[in-house]
Order: C-alpha cells, then structure tokens, then sequence
C-alpha cells in the first residue's frame, strides 16, 4: 500500500497532464517562429532591363567617363603639335583662369573663350583634326578611362542597349571616344566647317546645361526611346537638366552641389575617386606649359556642317 501511495502522489491528474502538453506545444512553436527567418523585402528590380530596345543610357564625358577634360588632354596633343603661339596660349589661360575663379558663365566672357578658341581651329581640315585626334586619344586619354563607369556603360550594352556620350566637347573628339569604348555614339558641340574647313563658327550653342537635356530628347525622339526607361550619369550639377527627364539619373564622381541634389531626389550616387572626396578636379601646376594649353580647345566643336 505504501508504494502504491507513492504512485498516487507522483502520478499528475489528466487535466494538469493536458495544460503542460499545451504550454509545451506552444512554447515549441514560438521558439520554432522565432527561429525562422523573416521574410525579405521585394529585390530590387533588375537594371538596366535586358532586351528593353526603348531604353538607352547617356552619360556625360568628363570626369565621368575620363578623368579630367578631354577637352585639356585634346588642347595638349595641339600644343605639343604646334597649333597655338604663345601669345594665344597667355590669352587663353587667362581666360581659363578667370572662369574657374569666378565659377560663373558670364555671356560675354564664354562668347570670348569661345571666339578664341574657335580660331585655333579656324582653316584646318576637318579630316586632320579627326586624324590628330586618333592619335591624341591613345596619347592622353586611354589610360583615364573611369573602370567603374567604363563597366556601368557595359552593363547596358550587355543588356542590349544603347549607350551614348553627351558632352560640351567637339562631336569628332566624342565619336572617337564612344567608338573605341564601343558605344553606339556621341552627342557633342557642333562646328561649322565649309567644304571640309572650319570656319571658326559654332552651329548653334556649345553643348552645355539644358542643350544636353534638349540634344537627349531629340534623340529619344528620332531613336524610339522612353526616357522613363533610360538612364542618365553626370558629374556635374550643370547636367541636372539632363539627369531629370530620365527614369534612372546617376550622380558619378559627383560635385558638391550635385552630390546634394542627388541625395534631396534620392538619386543613386556612384563615387570612383580614391581618397577623400574631389569635387573639384583643377588641372595640376605641375602640367606646365602644356596643361595649360589643354584649354584652348575649350569650346572648340569639331563637326562638318552638311550643305
């Protein structure tokens, strides 16, 4: 009798045996939900759309393909071909020198530069500057090419799309540029050039600011595009114009005010700089002579006029 008291005593009633099987259950399932894990945000979508033939990218040339100014390493490879006397060079830099410290585009200073600088190029063959500038890209500029924008470009021509530059520089600088990255091609300042000669006069404007956002949709337009579909990279706060009537804009190396810009609109920032950093690229003293002279073609567009 008294082991089977003991039993008694040991031995839970069914009903308290039933409670501790449910708090168990229970318990076991939190412990089981808090280890699985939670459930992931949507993926972004894929970008750029492979296949999607109404979407290109257009990126800007300096400093965000090229490190620096093709426009300065195109102005060195004339230099250093006997293009300007020194009194055009002094004349330039000053110009040169003004404009970077005042910061702003004042109407009659930029027509200066630009009048100086058209007549550099003023009576030459349009085929010899094309030719020097072959030669002045394997030079100066092939060794500055951006790897991280060069393979931004990329991703979109391995997704089927277009990619084009758009930059203030001659549309035949640009053209080389584009050809021997294998883009599709450039928009570039346009020149005015007679029976194969320059005649020292611009068609229009240089390709600066709202010109790039108006020579994107002129493109768009003849091409078929849905600029909601395309995407735009620049550097400069100058290309928000162009950044703003794309769907995907991207800030690249950017300068302080388009790096703020960029963040206020929630666009994407791409920084390929090492070091702290540069939102201003300067030439360097070092350079000489010859940096200086990379600004003479600085508003220089190398297009034939078709009559």
């Amino acid at each position: 009798m008294a082991a089977l008291g003991w039993f008694t005593r040991r031995r839970r009633p069914a009903t308290e045996r039933s409670v501790l099987a449910g708090e168990a259950s229970a318990e076991a399932a939190r412990k089981s939900s808090a280890e699985t894990p939670a459930a992931q945000p949507p993926a972004e979508p894929e970008f750029p759309v492979v296949g999607d033939e109404r979407a290109a990218a257009f990126f800007d040339l300096d400093n965000t393909v090229m490190q620096g100014a093709a426009l300065f390493h195109f102005g060195r490879g004339l230099y250093k071909r006997h293009f300007f006397r020194k009194r055009e060079l002094a004349r330039f830099a000053w110009q040169q020198t003004w404009f970077r410290m005042a910061g702003v585009e004042d109407p009659a200073h930029m027509e200066d530069v630009r009048s100086s600088a058209l007549s550099i190029v003023k009576g030459h063959r349009v085929a010899e500057l094309m030719s020097i500038g072959e030669e002045i890209y394997d030079e100066y500029m092939a060794d500055r090419i951006w790897p991280g924008t060069r393979a931004l470009a990329q991703a979109h021509l391995d997704a089927g799309q277009r990619v084009w530059l758009v930059t203030a520089a001659p549309v035949e600088t640009a053209t080389i540029i584009a050809r021997r990255l294998g883009l599709t091609g450039a928009l570039g300042t346009v020149a005015e050039s007679v029976g194969g000669i320059y005649t020292g006069r611009l068609v229009g404007e240089p390709l600066h600011g709202p010109a790039k956002a108006e020579a994107v949709r002129a493109l768009a337009g003849a091409e078929g595009l849905d600029l909601t579909r395309c995407a735009a990279y620049s550097d400069s706060a100058n290309d928000i114009p162009m950044l703003s009537i794309v769907g995907h804009p991207y800030a690249v190396n950017p300068d302080t005010r388009l790096r703020r810009h960029a963040r206020e609109h929630g666009w994407r920032l791409r920084d390929y700089r090492t070091g702290r950093k540069a939102a201003k690229i300067g030439i360097p003293a070092a350079a000489g002579v010859g940096a200086v002279a990379g600004g003479t073609a600085a508003a220089v567009a190398l297009h034939r006029r078709r009559r």
